[in-house]
């Protein structure tokens, strides 16, 4: 009897063995045996509301409360306002609107509107901005790219020489659809489609159209009456070189040139003394103030020299009514306004999370989102057009020491104090000067560092980048943006529908199993083909193609194999499932295929760490029960429990 308990008593090994053989098929159950994921319903109000849009909040909490204070930021950051901040923003206001007068002034020029609407667009979107934006450092106001965008885009529609009035109308129209669009991509937490514009794309475009825009700027730098109404490079060099030769004004030419290099000169100071930031800042008020006393006192209008002449003055009149939404043109600039809402989300987001990433706080992309759009729905009420987040005010705002946004408010005011008592003295304000406060900031929208880090970096994002550059320079502005958006498309779709796969291999004394390509070190565990695949998801695009490069590196790995050896290797192949996210019912039909092929040559197929998803598909479609159900956690375990097997220790 004794004898035969020492026989039959499992030794230590066996029994260490046994307890880790068990663990794995544990750890399999763990996998197959998991809950339902969300449904799809589930997973999209999760991502529309939040927490299913329940608040959350302390016991004794109103949730009134704290949903005004989730729309409206300024309700927070208010009660810890203090005098200090006050001062602050006071300060940064006042320097902020020094420059933002006259640039509005001038932005507003290039949308081939009066004058005044640029200082109508620099008071309501502020104003609403304050009370609902999330950012402490960035200014809003009129830009030189929106400008340029609606001046381009919408005299297609409407002449506005001819029909002034028709046109403006329409640029509100747009002003009003582009909130619409960016209130809704907030609200429903669609900001991935502006994401469509990639980094790359947006450098590429700010590039063109700074170098349009400051082509455009030689009609008033140059006195011309005649320009083209075209924005690629070629026509308007044609039109210049032809009005150089007929009916360009040189006193106008030497009064925009000189203040533009007063204006760059402080700006090159400002940034060698960062305490003399101010200086740049108010040098286009100065540059407006001191030129118009020049014209005024020596009476150049009567000598050639173009003037702004009368200004509108007085608080924003109503727009409600301008509005054309049962025109013939509806669609058209709906389409515009869509356009135009994503560039200037693209910007302003841009600007608002680089200031706010210096300062160490989070800005909600969403919440920024709803902010722009109510400003623009509001301020296509009140005479504004499109308004977004400018980066050389919001770098003016930083460096002046800004707090909060309550620097927008004293911008916004000092802008109202303007247009009710001083736009009349405006009256002589030569438009050269517009012409070189315009051309004076678009070297901050050329960005030649970022570009070539792009080049070293991605081939395919450089080539979306030159794409939006030459596209906007020589053909339009949104040809170029076309152009930007499908190369980024196309790179997209190359990566969806032909991902590569990894071979992994073990590196020495781990568990961990690594692509070999990039860690020589890793082993390869023969007879086993450990694959990867380089996607997050195998749908009807890609499956096949999946598929066809598994059968071809199984294929391959056996034949390779079989000449070295005189024997058949690779009579298993672990598909590594950890990468993917989500499967189709083409990819699962791919896998089945897969399996079926490989089954008919010799070689068996195992899956490790499967996602949620993933794997409650694959049970549904009983892909499971036609693999043997091998299914495992990790590669390592997949690995050591298929080789034991094929060793009989099993």
């Amino acid at each position: 009897m004794d004898t035969f308990a020492v026989e039959t008593t499992p030794t230590a090994q066996e029994m260490l063995d046994l307890e880790k053989n068990e663990g794995k098929a544990e750890r399999t159950k763990w996998v197959l045996s998991a809950p339902e994921p969300p449904s799809p319903w589930r997973e999209l109000m999760d991502y529309v509301l939040p927490e299913g849009g329940k608040f959350h909040a302390k016991t004794g909490f109103n949730p009134v409360l704290t949903l005004l204070q989730q729309t409206f930021p300024i309700l927070c950051w208010s009660r810890n306002y203090k005098a200090t901040k006050f001062k602050n923003d006071v300060l940064a206001g006042l320097t902020l609107a020094s420059l933002c007068i006259p640039q509005s002034i001038g932005y507003a020029t290039l949308a081939r509107l009066d004058p005044q609407y640029g200082l109508y667009t620099s008071i309501v979107p502020p104003l609403i901005y304050a009370v609902m934006g999330t950012s402490r450092e960035i200014a809003i106001g009129p830009v030189a790219v929106v400008s340029l965008l609606l001046a381009s885009m919408v005299t297609k529609l409407e002449d506005p020489v001819e029909n002034p009035v028709a046109y403006r109308n329409l640029v509100l129209t747009t002003t009003f659809f582009a909130g619409i669009f960016q209130a809704a991509f907030g609200l429903f937490r669609l900001g991935f489609l502006v994401d469509f514009l990639s980094h790359a794309a947006v450098v590429g475009f700010m590039a063109g159209a700074a170098i349009v825009i400051g082509l455009q700027q030689l009609k008033g730098l140059l006195g011309l009456t005649h320009f083209t109404k075209k924005t690629d490079i070629i026509s308007v060099l044609e039109a210049t070189w032809i009005a150089v030769h007929q009916s360009w004004n040189p006193q106008n030419c030497i009064l925009g040139c000189s203040f533009l290099c007063f204006i760059l000169i402080t700006r090159f100071v400002g940034k060698r003394n960062k305490k003399l930031f101010w200086l740049a800042a108010i040098a286009p008020l100065i540059s407006v103030v001191l030129s118009t006393l020049v014209v005024f006192l020596t009476r150049a209008d009567k000598h050639g020299v173009s003037i702004l002449k009368h200004i509108k003055g007085g608080l924003n009149p109503s727009s409600v009514q301008q509005l054309q939404f049962h025109g013939s043109h509806t669609g058209e600039v709906a389409k515009i306004g869509l356009l135009v809402a994503v560039i200037a989300l693209a910007e302003a987001i841009a600007v608002s999370r680089s200031f706010a990433s210096m300062k160490g706080y989070h800005i909600d992309g969403n919440k920024e989102m709803i902010a722009m759009g109510f400003m623009n729905i509001f301020g296509s009420f009140s005479s504004c057009y499109v308004a977004t987040g400018s980066f050389s005010r919001s770098a003016v705002n930083f460096s002046a020491g800004c707090e909060t946004a309550m620097s927008n408010i004293v911008m916004a005011l000092t802008v109202i104090i303007t247009l009710e008592l001083f736009t009349k003295l405006l009256y002589f304000t030569p438009t050269a000067i517009l012409a070189s406060i315009i051309l004076s900031a678009l070297p901050g929208l050329i960005d030649l560092n970022e570009a070539y880090k792009i080049w070293k970096i991605d081939k395919l994002d450089f080539l979306a980048c030159i794409g939006a550059f030459f596209g906007v320079l020589f053909v339009s502005v949104e040809i170029g943006l076309l152009a930007a958006v499908t190369i980024s498309f196309v790179k997209i779709i190359i990566t969806s529908i032909q991902p590569g796969t990894e071979v992994l291999g073990r590196i020495p004394e781990t568990d961990i199993f690594c692509d070999v390509h990039q860690y020589p070190m890793a082993i390869k565990p023969s007879p086993v083909l450990v694959l990867r695949v380089k996607s997050g998801l195998i749908c009807f695009a890609n499956a096949n193609f999946v598929k066809e490069k598994i059968i071809k590196q199984a294929t391959e790995e056996q034949e390779g194999n079989v000449e070295e050896n005189g024997k058949t290797s690779a009579q298993l192949v672990i598909l590594d499932m950890s990468n993917l996210v989500n499967i189709d019912i083409s990819g699962i039909a791919s896998l089945e295929e897969l399996h079926k092929n490989l089954v008919s040559n010799g070689i068996e197929l195992a899956i490790t760490n499967p996602r949620w998803q993933v794997i409650h598909k694959l049970r549904l479609s009983n892909f499971v029960g036609k693999i043997g159900g091998k299914v495992f956690l990790t590669v390592d375990e997949a690995v050591d429990t298929c080789l034991n097997a094929k060793s009989g220790t099993l």
